[in-house]
């Protein structure tokens, strides 16, 4: 309403940073639209009222951002139902409104879409493609093949870019899990090193009614 009082320099200015935050707002959809994230989770949605282990101190920190720019890695563990890939998508969807970009993918997915693209030739476009979120970690046992793939994965991002996994399977269960003791090593020796653990526990969200 007053916008006639304001000299030249001042109504240009406001008409710079409208235009700035307008653009910023559809690169932010961008992102998150190729994110392709499970859940529509934001960081406000969050609820630290239910009691499940989650480390509000940590998870705040992790909502700054500097883990990405420091190409360091979360992981997230926790019986079903805690809402890990919940919290996942958060911080995922954070690090989209921060300018980074994002690709959320299931591993039970992934290792067949690898297989496949060793045949069709876009088995290194698929592993560039990745960014950040991987879901599901340790569900099914691991052939040699995608064991041999998870090192491809860790080592191509490791120090260079970050990763997010969750998991219903304990850290120390990794192990295990992955089978080969030597490959086990390489794999995890890239990711759980200068990882941020989230460690979850408690009743299900679902059973309450709340997105989990």
């Amino acid at each position: 309403a007053d916008i006639g009082q304001l000299g030249f320099e001042e109504r240009l200015g406001l008409l710079l940073d409208s235009e700035a935050a307008d653009r910023e707002s559809r690169q932010n959809a961008t992102r998150l639209k190729r994110a392709k994230l499970k859940q529509a989770a934001t960081p406000e949605d969050v609820d630290f009222r239910h009691p499940r282990g989650l480390d509000r101190t940590l998870f705040a920190r992790l909502m700054a951002g500097d883990w990405v720019a420091a190409h360091q890695n979360v992981l997230i563990c926790g019986p079903t139902g805690v809402g890990k890939t919940f919290l996942a998508c958060a911080l995922a969807n954070q690090a989209c409104r921060q300018g980074h970009s994002v690709f959320y993918v299931r591993l039970p997915r992934l290792l067949p879409a690898l297989a496949l693209g060793r045949h069709d030739g876009s088995y290194a476009k698929t592993l560039a493609q990745l960014a950040l979120v991987i879901d599901d970690w340790g569900l099914a046992p691991l052939t040699d093949e995608s064991r041999r793939d998870l090192l491809e994965i860790v080592d191509d991002r490791h120090g260079c870019r970050s990763t997010l996994i969750t998991s219903q399977l304990p850290v120390p269960h990794w192990h295990a899990a992955i089978g080969d003791p030597t490959l086990a090593d390489a794999i995890l020796d890239r990711l759980v090193h200068q990882a941020h653990c989230l460690n979850l526990d408690g009743e299900s969200l679902r059973k309450k009614g709340k997105p989990a």
